[in-house]
């Protein structure tokens, strides 16, 4: 793999980390700042909308700029919102900063994985999408801890400052080895003309769907482990740590997979996920099982990321990074949702496992739009063997003298 995907994984791993790390250290923004916790939470939410608003704003607005020079602008407006962040002395400082970061997010993996993608033969662009978002599932593993022990020890502005360092290595590592790409189509109604193209819209609603069903379960882990499996909560940081080595093994075999045969590795991850999720709902009630539940939980809940991605590229030839974009704001979007399910299902009395089958319900929901793809697919592509066959019938063949 080219050298220059190191570039992008790092920035990658900054961009992960400020996205994850405030969610343990929501106790001393709240503190310092003088706002509740759950004011303090809306941190995450501004966030998500951020990115949700930003990817495919910024993606259209940079259209005209080489991929390079692109990437390069994302991350000084990510630098710039981290920095502004770690100067904050009131929420709404803070809240703004958050935004700021946010905006570049969604739009730079969307440009990144077009980036990644045409660094390597056409056989590898799976894996090469795959290792980029290995830094943000590093980011998982080593980021977050590191900054929540970095801002509890240091105060939460240091870890601010660390993501905003980290971003400037970015930055330079993109400067200096990325090679020059050629412009982004400049044509605005000629990419959002692929959205009229119904497979990118089962592609944005498979990863929604997906994603939502990680989320689903995940955001209710610590109560989970801690009130239905019996575990302490110091034990939930090692849980998190197994859940980020399965991810991070997840999303490089969901890459190889990918590179074979994007549809059907899309196909059998959900179909491993939504399975998963159902077992879960029964491991919980065990320490043991619960722990090595939660290691498979990451490795099919990342592995879906590579060919998700990969088949909004390939749907999507005339504005890759635009609907890549859009596809990262389905990821946020999923996350959300997910999420919200999760916590009204808990609200109603149904028990910190019921996340576990809402996610598999949501999984198996992106299944069925996998499989409404590959049905319309086929019905395409017989159509079109059809027509060309009455066309060749059609022709005149010319009589010898």
């Amino acid at each position: 793999m080219p050298v220059a995907l190191l570039a992008l994984a790092i920035s990658a791993f900054a961009i992960g980390t400020t996205e994850f790390v405030i969610m343990g250290l929501l106790p001393e923004v709240a503190t310092d700042l003088g706002v509740s916790i759950p004011s303090a939470g809306l941190l995450i939410s501004g966030y998500a909308l951020g990115v949700v608003i930003g990817a495919p704003l910024l993606t259209v607005l940079g259209g005209r700029l080489p991929r390079k020079t692109m990437l390069m602008a994302l991350m000084g407006l990510f630098i710039a919102g981290n920095f502004i962040s770690a100067l904050a002395e009131t929420y709404g400082v803070l809240m703004s900063g958050r935004v700021v970061a946010a905006l570049a997010h969604g739009a730079f993996f969307g440009v990144g994985s077009v980036v990644a993608a045409d660094l390597v033969a056409p056989q590898r662009k799976a894996s090469a999408i795959a290792l980029m978002f290995t830094g943000l599932t590093v980011a998982n593993v080593l980021g977050v801890p590191m900054g929540t022990a970095l801002g509890q020890q240091l105060g939460w502005r240091s870890t601010f400052w660390a993501v905003t360092a980290l971003g400037v290595i970015g930055l330079l590592g993109i400067l200096f080895l990325v090679p020059r790409q050629e412009k982004q189509a400049g044509d605005l109604r000629g990419e959002l003309a692929v959205f009229r193209n119904p497979q990118v819209w089962l592609a944005l609603l498979m990863t929604a769907l997906g994603f939502a069903g990680v989320f689903a379960s995940f955001t209710y882990i610590a109560p989970m482990m801690t009130e239905v499996a019996g575990f302490s909560s110091g034990a939930v940081t090692w849980l998190l740590v197994l859940f980020g080595v399965g991810l991070f093994a997840g999303n490089l075999l969901g890459g190889k997979a990918a590179d074979r045969s994007v549809m059907k590795s899309t196909v059998v991850i959900l179909a491993a996920l939504a399975a998963v999720l159902t077992a879960f709902v029964f491991t919980a009630h065990s320490m043991p099982l619960a722990a090595v539940t939660i290691v498979l939980f990451g490795a099919a809940g990342f592995a879906t990321v590579p060919p998700l991605q990969m088949r909004v590229v390939q749907t999507a030839k005339n504005a890759p990074a635009l609907a890549s974009a859009a596809n990262i704001a389905a990821f946020n979007l999923g996350n959300a949702g997910g999420a919200w399910l999760g916590g009204l299902a808990i609200e109603n009395g149904l028990g910190y496992t019921a996340p576990n089958w809402i996610g598999a319900l949501l999984a198996i929901g992106g299944l069925a739009t996998a499989g409404v793809s590959i049905l319309l697919e086929r019905r395409v592509s017989s159509g079109t063997k059809a027509s060309e066959a009455r066309q060749k019938d059609r022709k005149v063949v010319p009589v010898a003298n």
